[in-house]
């Protein structure tokens, strides 16, 4: 698309993020980038043909801003979508209007979450009064709700400090698609939700969420179903995260606290109806009932398992049926006060569903399955499977909380979903993130996000140069990108592939690393993070390094920013963290020169659901371990990766400690997947290192 002076999109993305263009103009400290610009000009491609691009973009180039210019300077009704509530706020509430403030362009812009993060008028008053606090601070909290509901003008729950995201106060004052009035309720010409909707579907881009965006695809109408067909153009960051988050929204699930909360929303509502509370106390009480009962059946079940592995248990089979007919009860006790209220007639339809979906979880169609074919190129990694063979299409499993529990059915395969909802919207589609490729490549992520039918469709040959936009075959019609980072790796950074450490099997494995890194830590003074596959190892690890020179943080120990904020503000501390450390981490300066990646980060062999689309390659005659387990622990390795090196003046060591990664012949894929950094096997290298670096100072990371 070209403006009034004949110049291009890209023409006009790329002037704005050059050196003496507008955002260098406006923004200061701000730094002209040709992988930004690279990205920028890609972006705008794309928006322009309507067409997708799969885009990777090293940490440091700056991929924020390259697809803000073109998406504002387009015009193009634009969706952003992000991976977490955290970032979206961040993008919308700081990026967005420096970018449109440096760019002079007169577009609205407006934030929209799922409803579970707006205040819900109707419950806080329901609530109002209500013996359901456990605690005196409870207490207090919900009263500063109750007066900050007062003044609040968005009714987004994130603009309270303090509040925690599990706090047991958050479903007594939001909604669900599934307990919402809709026009029936009393509040609804003041609804925050429908507020934030009419806004979204006013405004020029939409900053949003990748659960809020995937809900409304599975038409789970989370918050603007009616805006998605009106957007032009879908930006989507993080886009990595994608295709795990969809297999949840286009499955079911039914848990502990919904089952809970329903019998409590029916109670509430006897206040509104004379002579209602004797027809609904006791079936309130028994779906209780049977759901702690159901609860304490399980108890004897791993964390996390298949659904053959729990109806193998007597008791569990009982506490399902008990729970069928508590639902069924309390739906034929409430059918009578439909007329009542609008909340009795929500209350019958929720149970309903619920008993369909404890219905289809149990559901038999066919013999189940175990698969043991072992992966030889595995190692130490199980590849058991359960998965029903007369339906590839979910796997129905179960899992665990310390007082709650969750039945699943998840599809094995997002890709046709997505697919269909992509090509349905006649858009242009941006999928980005810090880590998409597998050496060079993007077969695993185009496939799992339904861009291609599958690996063998490309050709072995065809990875992505950096810097270079490639067009996939013509049936596929996406192009690809890999934007490196701006980093002088030579000088920034070393690899230390620490020698002689044991098999990762082995039982003194865990004790081996740790006084390997001993001298690392030492020539580091601490400033490290410490990542390992499993809690049980970071425990051992913790037991072994306490007592050292420097703090030591433990996950676990405090909540996840508390202990960032601690290991932050320590300055010369070690962070011992499992997977949720591997991404989402910002640490740029001084305070973090050393990440340490135990073991090659393969997906728990208890996942249910990984197992079985394993096995459903596998019966398809393609490779698992090749086409799944292989490429999605490269993914994960450069999330881990990423975390160390986040600006152009960070210096810092990676010790990768899996032997693996030279005795194996897929270690090199690995390897060959990160950053070019200069690699050493002698500690000594290490230690020069540090010796001859100098104070660090912070700066912008992407």
């Amino acid at each position: 698309m070209e403006d009034g002076t004949g110049e291009s999109l890209a023409a006009r993305s790329r002037a704005a993020l050059a050196e003496g263009g507008m955002l260098a103009a406006q923004i200061p400290a701000f730094a002209p980038r040709p992988s930004q610009q690279d990205l920028a000009a890609a972006v705008a491609e794309a928006l322009d043909a309507r067409g997708v691009l799969l885009a990777e973009a090293g940490t440091g180039t700056g991929k924020t801003f390259a697809y803000l210019v073109p998406a504002l300077l387009s015009g193009q009704k634009t969706i952003i979508s992000t991976g977490t509530r955290a970032l979206q706020d961040q993008l919308y509430h700081r990026d967005l209007p420096r970018v449109r403030d440096a760019l002079g362009v007169g577009i609205k812009t407006a934030l929209l979450k799922g409803r579970a993060n707006y205040l819900c008028r109707y419950r806080l008053e329901r609530a109002r009064g209500e013996p359901r606090f456990s605690a005196r601070e409870q207490i207090a909290q919900f009263q500063r709700i109750v007066s900050w509901s007062g003044r609040t003008r968005m009714g987004d729950l994130a603009e309270l400090d303090g509040l925690p995201d599990d706090s047991p106060l958050l479903p007594m004052v939001t909604s669900t698609a599934e307990n919402c009035l809709g026009s029936e309720c009393p509040f609804w010409g003041d609804c925050f939700v429908v507020q934030a909707r009419q806004r979204a579907q006013n405004a020029d881009v939409v900053v949003v969420n990748h659960h809020l965006l995937l809900a409304d695809l599975a038409l789970k109408q989370e918050g603007f179903g009616e805006i998605l067909p009106g957007a032009q153009a879908f930006v989507v960051d993080e886009a990595h995260q994608l295709p795990e988050l969809a297999a949840q929204f286009f499955g079911e699930s039914l848990s502990a606290r919904p089952l809970a909360e329903l019998g409590r929303d029916a109670l509430a509502e006897c206040k509104e109806v004379d002579g209602s509370l004797a027809v609904v106390q006791q079936p309130a009480r028994e779906l209780e009932h049977a759901t702690r009962a159901l609860r304490a059946a399980m108890e004897v079940l791993p964390p996390r398992g298949t659904r053959l592995r729990a109806l193998q248990d007597a008791g569990v089979r009982e506490g399902l049926d008990a729970l069928s007919r508590a639902l069924a009860d309390f739906a034929a006790a409430i059918a009578p006060l439909r007329e009542a209220a609008p909340g009795f007639e929500a209350c019958h339809v929720r149970a309903q569903d619920q008993l369909a979906r404890v219905a289809r979880w149990r559901e038999e169609r066919g013999s189940e399955s175990l698969s043991d074919q072992a992966f030889d190129s595995t190692d130490d990694l199980p590849s058991e499977s359960d998965s029903d063979p007369l339906s590839s299409s979910d796997v129905r499993w179960y899992e665990l909380s310390p007082r709650g529990f969750r039945l699943q059915r998840t599809p094995l395969d997002v890709s046709a979903p997505l697919r269909a909802h992509r090509e349905s919207s006649r858009a242009a589609w941006i999928f980005t993130s810090a880590t998409l490729a597998v050496d060079g490549r993007f077969d695993h992520i185009a496939t799992r996000l339904g861009l291609s039918k599958g690996a063998e469709s490309l050709s072995p040959d065809r990875a992505s140069a950096p810097g270079e936009v490639q067009r996939e075959s013509d049936s596929d019609s996406f192009e690809t990108l890999l934007a490196p980072s701006p980093f002088d790796w030579a000088s920034q950074a070393l690899c230390y592939l620490p020698p002689r450490l044991p098999q990762p099997s082995a039982r003194d494995y865990t004790a081996a690393i740790a006084e390997a890194l001993l001298p690392v830590l030492h020539a580091s003074g601490g400033r490290a993070f410490v990542l390992f596959a499993s809690h049980r190892a970071l425990r051992e690890a913790a037991d072994i390094l306490r007592g050292g020179p420097w703090p030591l943080f433990v996950q676990g120990q405090a909540p996840r920013a508390q202990l960032l904020l601690r290991f932050r503000e320590s300055g010369n501390g070690v962070l011992l963290g499992a997977a949720s450390f591997r991404e989402g981490v910002d640490v740029a300066g001084d305070a973090l020169s050393v990440v340490v990646i135990d073991k090659l980060p393969f997906a728990a062999p208890d996942d249910p659901v990984f197992e079985a689309r394993l096995d459903a390659i596998r019966r398809a005659g393609g490779n698992p371990f090749r086409d799944e387990q292989l490429p999605q622990a490269v993914i994960a390795l450069k999330q881990g990766v990423g975390r160390l090196i986040r600006t152009e003046t960070d210096r810092g060591v990676l010790v990768l400690c899996d032997p693996r990664l030279l005795e194996k012949s897929y270690g090199r894929l690995f390897l060959d997947s990160l950053p070019p950094f200069p690699k050493t096997r002698d500690v000594a290298d290490v230690e020069a290192f540090f010796g001859k670096a100098g104070s660090r100072e912070s700066g912008v990371g992407d």
